[in-house]
């Protein structure tokens, strides 16, 4: 595998309806498992449209891709130089080369370039099952294995991703295999196979090898191969296949004799190891150390977006309190009429103490919202890393999941958890100081007990606490994505590089807000002379 030339692939589309244009082709040479010199990247030009949804994804306009993008041909013309005859690698091979590329060089009337060799997603989903990240998705995996942040969502981006993926993790996992050359991984790669938990149905979730001791799922598996759709048969028949390989080994709640030769005087030691207890253990604490991170990482991330939000609020202040007191003023007097006319002067005037009432309220909740933005900044890197490393150990330490089959003591550590994640939001050092120094005395103080630290869990529960790791993990790292692909993110990530941005934004909007004030106040203004009219006094609500 060390020095076979061979070639990753990527591409950005204008979506998954035929026919498919490609806006971006980017490729990098390999020589074995590293990078064999420069990437190759190209825009596209078509001279179609681009549909928005693929627009809002990739970020490419028609306006762009005339102004940057090539003829097709003359791109591919050059890309079929820079591949010459090396195999072709993707992540999603059968999406990138059978409907994209080969297709559009069928309707361009150019012969193929290169020839397939093994899918990157296919060898991933193989070598990871089952899949600690939740989901082999391309950005899930680079976030879980803290692989370089490229450019999510472009062809080189993705491109270079699968670089990083292939060599720093799964590159030892082949080896481990004894995958060790070009024939032996694209064989692996294009093998049958299925994943060890099965992915949908009633039984999703659950693991195929349950079905040595588990009746129901057993007969599920033979219904299954027994289907009359193709693909089902063989998923069933594949399972089935392995179990009878595994049949001959020990169940997998019996505990393995080991012998062990102590050092020194040659002593024999004679240990009763549970083998798939201890890999469980091991499974669990380094999703427990991965989630902390991830939770560190994200709470950091959305404390930074929180002080950005905080800053535009004080500056926007005084328009944003312009504009609701305008509201309960209109509100007020629509409803005034409507009493007015129906019920008479005394009914509306009644609803004098609601207004008073609400626009209390609503001064109070500014007034919160102004001391929580005043008491809110940004940690320096300092706090920022001394906050991670307490969390982290902290919540390994003490989370509720250890407990889950006894809800006394999960109770105790679900409180604790609280207080080390609303300690973790708002910045608050000193609190997580005080818990690490003295965990049993912050709780005595909480009048919540002490803790207890035996874990008498069974395998299954062991199981479970590990799936429901994973699940954690996964919606954590879809958090973070969701959080950085949004507008409050982008203006932090801004804000940062350029510090005079924030005002500029902040009086953009201000303008926005000072003409609907001006609109709110005609409408005020409106009804006042109505009620005048009618009643010969000063409107209520006056601002």
């Amino acid at each position: 595998m060390h020095f076979i030339p061979w070639l990753i692939l990527d591409t950005e589309t204008t979506g998954f309806k035929p026919p498919i244009y490609v806006v971006e082709l980017a490729a990098q040479r390999m020589r074995g498992w590293e990078p064999d010199g420069p990437p190759f990247v190209r825009l596209l030009d078509h001279g179609v449209e681009i549909p928005p949804e693929a627009a809002r994804v990739n970020g490419y306009t028609r306006e762009i891709l005339e102004r940057d993008g090539e003829p097709p041909l003359a791109v591919y013309d050059a890309f079929a130089d820079y591949a010459g005859e090396r195999p072709l690698v993707a992540y999603n091979l059968s999406y990138d080369l059978d409907q994209v590329l080969r297709p559009e060089w069928q309707r361009l009337g150019r012969a193929s370039i290169g020839r397939a060799g093994f899918c990157a997603l296919r060898l991933a989903q193989r070598l990871l099952d089952p899949v600690p990240a939740g989901n082999c998705k391309l950005q899930t995996l680079r976030q879980y294995y803290r692989l370089p942040a490229r450019g999510a969502h472009t062809a080189l981006g993705d491109v270079e991703t699968v670089a990083d993926l292939l060599q720093q993790v799964l590159r030892p996992l082949a080896e481990a295999h004894g995958l060790r050359t070009w024939e032996a991984l694209s064989a692996y790669a294009a093998e049958t196979w299925f994943p060890s938990r099965i992915a949908f149905g009633k039984y999703k979730g659950r693991a195929v090898q349950d079905a040595r001791h588990d009746v129901a799922l057993r007969a599920w598996l033979e219904w299954l191969a027994g289907s009359s759709n193709p693909r089902s048969a063989e998923m069933g028949r594949w399972y089935l296949g392995r179990l009878a390989v595994d049949a001959g080994r020990a169940p997998a709640d019996a505990p393995t004799l080991v012998i062990e030769t102590a050092t020194g005087d040659g002593a024999v030691l004679v240990l009763y190891r549970d083998p798939e207890r201890a890999t469980l253990n091991r499974l669990i604490e380094d999703a427990r150390a991965r989630l902390a991170d991830l939770e560190a990482e994200s709470a950091r991330e959305h404390q930074a977006v929180a002080v950005i939000q905080s800053r535009l609020f004080s500056l926007l202040r005084p328009h944003y309190e312009r504009r609701d007191r305008l509201r309960l003023v209109i509100d007020y007097r629509r409803r005034y009429l409507d009493l007015l006319l129906i019920e008479g002067e005394e009914a509306a005037e009644a609803l004098g103490s609601d207004y008073a009432q609400a626009r209390a309220e609503t001064e109070r909740d500014y007034a919160e919202a102004a001391a929580e933005a005043i008491a809110r900044r940004e940690l320096n890197a300092a706090e920022a890393h001394e906050l991670k490393t307490l969390f982290r150990s902290l919540v390994r330490l003490y989370h509720p999941d250890r407990y889950a089959h006894d809800p006394e003591r999960q109770a105790i550590h679900e409180r604790l958890t609280q207080a080390i994640n609303q300690a973790r939001d708002q910045g608050d050092i000193q609190r997580l100081r005080e818990i690490a120094n003295d965990p049993n005395g912050y709780l005595a103080r909480q009048g919540l007990g002490g803790l207890d630290f035996a874990d008498d869990a069974d395998l299954t529960k062991l199981r479970q606490l590990y799936e429901s790791l994973q699940v954690r993990l996964l919606v954590t790292l879809e958090e973070l994505a969701r959080l950085r692909e949004s507008s409050d993110y982008e203006l932090h990530r801004l804000s940062h590089e350029r510090p005079e941005l924030l005002e500029t934004i902040a009086e953009q909007q201000a303008e926005a807000i000072r003409a609907e004030i001006v609109a709110l106040d005609e409408d005020a203004r409106r009804l006042a002379e109505e009620i005048e009219g009618l009643t010969g006094a000063s409107a209520p609500g006056a601002d």
